[in-house]
Formats: C-alpha cells, structure tokens, sequence
C-alpha cells in the first residue's frame, strides 16, 4: 500500500500532474474512477508569476480532497522554499518538486530534468525546501541526463538522506523527452537501494503493463499521465486488474456522456467561458478517440464557440447513439 508522510491511500494509483491537462476538473473525474492521489499542475516558483491567468487556477484548490499537492518547478533554492511555505500557508499538504519535466522551456533556464546534471544545486534545494515546510516533501524525476548520465540513484538517495518522502521516477532521460520505450531497470535498481516510496512513471497505458511495472520493479505505486486523456476510467481498470486479475468491461456510452459533460461544463466554470471553450476541445479530441465517429464530434466541436453549444453538440451526439 503507498504511503506519503502520514497519508496512506487506497489504491497505489496517481494521475501524473499534467502542465495544461491536470486541472481541478481533471483530477475530481480521475479520483471518481480510482486514482487515490493526484497532483496539481507544476506551478512556478517565480511568485511575480502567479499573478496570471493560466497560474491562478494550478494553485491549491480547498475543494480537492486530501492530501492536497502543489508541484514547484524552480532553480533557486530561496525561491522555492519561500514558494513552498507560501502553498502550505495556503492549503498544500505535500509539495512535490519538479526534476522531471523535459520541455525545451523548461530546461533552458535548467530547471526541470535539467537539474539531474547538478546535484549541488538539487541538494540545496531539498535542504531549502525540507527547512521551510513541515509537510512532506517528494520529487519526480527522470533516471538522468542521457543515457551515458543516469543518476537517479544518486539523487534518490540525496532525497532519502535529506528528508524527502517519495520519490517518482519517469523511465527515460531528459535527452529521450517521451521518444522511444521507458526503461524500469533504474527503477528496479533505485528501489532497491533506498528505504522511502518509490512511484514508477512512463508508458503505463494497460493493466497488464501496470501489473509487470509493479511486479518488475517492487515500486511501492504506479504513476499515470499521457494514458488516461479522454479515458479516465483506466484507473479503475487497473485497480480491478491488479485485485482480480481480471479485466473490467469498458465504459458504456452512458458513462461517457455523463463524464464529458461533467468535465466540459466544469471546465467552462473554471476557466470562464472564452477559455473554458478553448480548453474544452482537446479533452473532447481525446475523449473522442475512443467513440464512434469521433473525428466527426471532434471537428464539429472544435467550430464551437459558445460553451452551450458545446454541452448541445455533445448531448445531440449521444442521443443519436444511445
């Protein structure tokens, strides 16, 4: 069972947190269909930027229900702990930090993954960090640089020695971004050798490919990211799969509509209306993978600018199937 600090979840599940993709909306319908745990989108450390529109809604949101998680995306150690007290004095009870995004944006200031390569500076961080909070303190990372650098053991065990309380690590380097296959021989090797959670992360896309991850790896949880767009309910399918060894029947059209009307209409209360929209057609792009004749749903919605237009279109699309 996976356990961060004092919070012990139900199932070893988590949603990835997802920049643009794992708003509040996202993670409610992910922890209805069997996440335990998710985590907000990485916000900032910079605070002169949480000003912003996009920043306003990554922050904590009270209504997620506990334990709730802010990811931090920095390079100075000052800065992220004072952003870390400031998530904490407002709602967030685990920070998690970001050594794991691999977006050219990202690593060209060397945050993010690029970080592995200076383990100086990622232990000044964790001391920071750990020095500001009293809530736990995790980081998601990738197993390194390249292949030729794959130190994820190296700054696992940094984060175990300076207090952190889980690690995730994704499967690929920095230089692989999302190219290729994910490798879980690092995670094996990082799992073994360090006593705080691990949470294996990259191209968990099945139950059966969940069951050899967790097998494989002794990983005490499983992270799930790009998979679950527009099909939500692989948490629940997993968590079946690994309690029965047995698959679930997929979601009925019923269940679909209901969900991407939920999600649609939540997103128009999120975002407002112009934004909301916006938003909204790439979830209904992914979801619509999934149906019948969904490239047709998928272009008709994205002509939309009126969110109830948009709630119409999706009611008028199941009438005419169900």
């Amino acid at each position: 069972m996976l356990s961060i600090g004092p919070y012990q979840f139900k199932h070893n599940l988590v949603l990835a947190p997802m920049a643009g993709v794992t708003d509040a909306v996202y993670r409610k319908i992910c922890r209805q269909y069997g996440a335990s745990y998710t985590l907000s989108e990485m916000v900032a450390s910079q605070k002169h930027l949480w000003d912003s529109k996009k920043s306003s809604t990554r922050h904590v949101d009270q209504n997620d229900p506990e334990p709730r998680a802010v990811q931090l995306l920095g390079t100075n150690a000052q800065e992220l702990a004072d952003a870390a007290l400031w998530q904490q004095q407002n709602g967030a009870q685990i920070i998690d930090l970001n050594l794991g995004c691999p977006a050219k944006k990202v690593c060209s200031v060397a945050a993010g993954s690029a970080l592995m390569g200076s383990p100086a500076m990622v232990a000044d961080i964790f001391d920071a960090v750990i020095g500001a909070v009293d809530i736990p303190v995790t980081v998601k990372m990738r197993t390194g640089s390249d292949i030729d650098n794959r130190n994820a053991l190296q700054i696992a065990q940094l984060a175990e020695a300076k207090g952190l309380q889980a690690v995730t690590i994704h499967g690929r380097t920095r230089e692989d971004k999302f190219k290729g296959q994910a490798e879980y021989k690092t995670i094996r090797k990082v799992k073994q050798n360090i006593g705080i959670p691990v949470i294996a992360n990259g191209d968990i896309n099945t139950p059966e490919q969940a069951k050899f991850v967790l097998e494989y790896t002794s990983a005490d949880g499983i992270m799930i990211g790009r998979a679950t767009q527009g099909y939500p309910w692989l948490f629940n399918e997993i968590n079946h799969y690994l309690d029965t060894n047995e698959h679930l029947p997929p979601p009925t059209l019923e269940t679909f509509f209901q969900t991407m009307i939920e999600h649609t209409s939540g997103l128009h209360q999120l975002y407002g209306e112009m934004l909301g929209v916006r938003i909204a057609r790439k979830h209904i792009g992914w979801y619509s993978q999934h149906l019948p004749e969904g490239t047709t749903l998928r272009r008709k919605f994205n002509q939309l600018t009126d969110p109830n237009e948009q709630l119409q279109l999706i009611n008028r699309y199941f009438s005419d199937l169900i």
